[in-house]
């Protein structure tokens, strides 16, 4: 474990975006009476400050070192009643700082014209919940985890319910209360756990072996949480319409990163903390996985509103990871990482396309699309590499995740192998089926005669992730360099704890 650090850079980074929230309070009380010169500076201080994440979040990754399978960056201080502040990165999590830090800046540039409402307060609301999914991915101690996991729904209950569209509220009232109740049950099994032991630290409680049959409860409960958060088939129905209401950078950022959480939960609590109940509980993930996988493809496929068909792609694309992640060995937890860092870029790509035509003829049909090509070349070229992306097709980031969550998956099981192979072919069929739709033939509705191609921002907006998803479709080492202690050594545990039964 890398020793405390003169700088305590985690804790810069989680809380940096407070600062923005800050200077927008700031600019509220004090500033100019004028409400558009308030609203613009409001923009540009969530900016400024998301780009000062994202360079500390650069700054820590160049730090990290690779070959150090526990955590680093360790801070640790009294907190109250005998709990502790712990906070530190390991291979596992420090990418998804990185990925949090990378989409909001992204985030707030695309909500840049569309917003106009209540613009300080939308600022806000991203940069405190950026905060809080940092310290989710840097939590080291139970009770910290519990309180930025779950104060996380509150900005995004926000989002969702005062910027969203004509069914916000019942879309942000669904999205609260089905995460909510599952992580009450993880509450109970957390105070159980303090309660057992006698410590809420992460890294102590992950070296602490629990009955099998205390596990089998307690693995019960942790996943009642994540596998809403995932979501996971059957408990999937709040994302369609969370993604459906919810402003665009909000269904960036809900795909990109929020449904992350539930994967690194599984990586960082069922396996290292109940491997036995893990095992035990395996074959029931590849079920419900499977079934999320072809279903929901199929589900995708029938649907006439763009959003919604990429909302249901995002459940089949968490069905992959879940497979990897209780495929209990390397190849399948690399592949269920690679994958979750790849969809927050696609999937946030792919919602922003849905953005730029939805801000220029405010409907999302498909029908009422067809033959953009002519008028938004630009578009056309960006919305295909995308859609070749989450596909997976190989050059691009889709692809690494794909293949490798299925190689670990066929070494434990091989029906569930060949579903997840044949939930690529559908996902091809509907997304090109799509793209045809929205993007080839001719113009027929002659509203989008007068449609505009990209403009310079928005071209600003998809250069990274354009770039980000062919670096790791062309680079996938420079993943696997950051990740593969951790993930070996998580592997290692694992496998010592069931005996061995894995591959």
């Amino acid at each position: 474990m890398r020793g405390m650090t003169d700088m305590p850079l985690l804790s810069l980074i989680t809380y940096a975006p407070l600062l923005g929230v800050a200077g927008i309070l700031l600019v509220r009380l004090f500033g100019k009476s004028d409400s558009a010169a308030g609203d613009n500076a409001s923009r540009w201080i969530a900016f400024a400050t998301t780009l000062v994440t994202l360079a500390l979040s650069v700054l820590l990754v160049a730090q990290f070192d690779p070959k150090n399978p526990g955590f680093q960056f360790v801070e640790e201080a009294p907190w109250f009643a005998g709990l502790y502040y712990r906070m530190g990165v390991d291979g596992i999590s420090v990418l998804f700082v990185l990925l949090t830090a990378f989409l909001m800046p992204i985030c707030i540039a695309a909500s840049w014209k569309s917003i106009e409402t209540r613009v300080p307060e939308y600022m806000m609301a991203f940069l405190l919940l950026e905060t809080l999914v940092i310290g989710v991915f840097c939590a080291l101690d139970l009770v910290l985890f519990y309180a930025f996991f779950e104060f996380g729904l509150v900005p995004m209950f926000l989002i969702i319910g005062i910027w969203g569209g004509q069914r916000r509220v019942y879309a942000a009232f669904k999205f609260f209360l089905y995460t909510l109740l599952g992580s009450v049950l993880m509450l109970a099994a957390i105070l159980f756990m303090i309660g057992t032991t006698g410590t809420s630290s992460i890294p102590e409680l992950m070296t602490h072996h629990f009955d099998p049959n205390v596990q089998t409860w307690l693995w019960l409960a942790f996943f009642a949480s994540f596998a809403v958060k995932m979501p996971m088939w059957p408990v999937h129905t709040w994302l369609p319409d969370a993604h459906v209401e919810a402003p665009t950078a909000g269904s960036v950022f809900l795909a990109g990163i929020l449904l992350k959480m539930g994967g690194y939960g599984f990586l960082r609590f069922s396996l290292p903390m109940f491997p036995n109940a893990s095992d035990l509980f395996a074959p029931l993930v590849f079920g419900l996985s499977a079934i999320a996988v072809v279903y929901t493809s199929l589900v995708a496929f029938r649907q006439t509103d763009v959003k919604k068909l990429i909302a249901y792609s995002s459940v089949a694309h968490m069905g992959l990871v879940t497979m990897g992640i209780f495929s209990g060995n390397a190849q399948g937890e690399q592949g269920a990482i690679y994958q979750m860092l790849s969809h927050g870029l696609i999937s946030g790509a792919l919602f922003l396309c849905v953005g730029v035509i939805y801000d220029r003829m405010h409907t999302r049909e498909i029908k009422f699309y067809g033959g953009l090509v002519t008028r938004m070349p630009v578009y056309a070229a960006v919305f295909m590499l995308f859609a070749m992306g989450n596909v997976g097709l190989p050059g691009t980031s889709g692809f690494v995740g794909e293949i490798l969550t299925m190689v670990g998956v066929y070494q434990v099981s091989t029906w569930t192998a060949i579903v997840a192979a044949s939930g690529v072919i559908l996902s091809a069929v509907y997304m090109l089926t799509l793209y045809r739709s929205v993007v080839f033939g001719t113009i027929t509705n002659p509203k989008l005669e007068t449609i505009t191609d990209l403009n310079w921002r928005e071209i600003a907006i998809f250069a990274p992730l354009v770039v980000g998803t062919l670096y790791l479709g062309l680079q996938p080492n420079s993943v696997f360099d950051l990740t593969s202690a951790s993930v070996d050594q998580l592997v290692r545990v694992y496998q010592a704890a069931i005996g061995g039964a894995h591959p």
